[in-house]
């Protein structure tokens, strides 16, 4: 890979939405050592509104991958927020997605495939894809479809 993973990101030609804000009682990221663990984020959108809905319900798979890629670039912005860039991550360790859908739908990792290629996008195939559960959940928060969270190792 020639290209810094920032430089990566920045060839997609695609916006990060605004850092979120916890709304419970968490920490948003946690280092410890050199790994990096992010809280679970949601689809947040460059007005800082949510995507809203339910896989099998009043979203089809494909809008869910979208806004699954849509959580992954709310965790870029956040790292990228509190970090400054996308160059200080060294590889992805572990990614949890969780889908808000009727429980009939089966094609969990379909959905979330959508934050696994951005990340692969941006770090490469050998850094950008680390361990992964991709499960259904009954419901997210404010119900949003798709939530979230992964751990990551820093350049030490």
């Amino acid at each position: 890979m020639t290209s810094s993973p920032q430089q990566a990101f920045s060839a997609l030609n695609l916006e990060l939405p605004p850092a979120p804000q916890p709304l419970g009682i968490y920490k948003p990221f946690l280092v410890d050592g050199k790994y990096l663990y992010l809280s679970g984020h949601g689809p947040v959108l460059p007005d800082r509104s949510l995507i809203i809905g339910r896989i099998g319900e009043n979203m089809d798979m494909d809008e869910g991958k979208l806004a699954a890629r849509q959580v992954g670039l709310t965790m870029l912005s956040t790292i990228v927020t509190n970090f400054g860039s996308l160059d200080v991550i060294k590889r992805v360790i572990k990614v949890l997605g969780m889908v808000n859908c009727k429980p009939d739908f089966e094609k969990h990792p379909y959905v979330i495939n959508g934050c696994s290629e951005l990340f692969a996008a941006v770090w490469g195939t050998e850094n950008g894809i680390g361990v992964r559960s991709a499960v259904g959940m009954g419901s997210l928060p404010d119900n949003i479809p798709v939530e979230v969270e992964a751990v990551f190792e820093l350049h030490h």
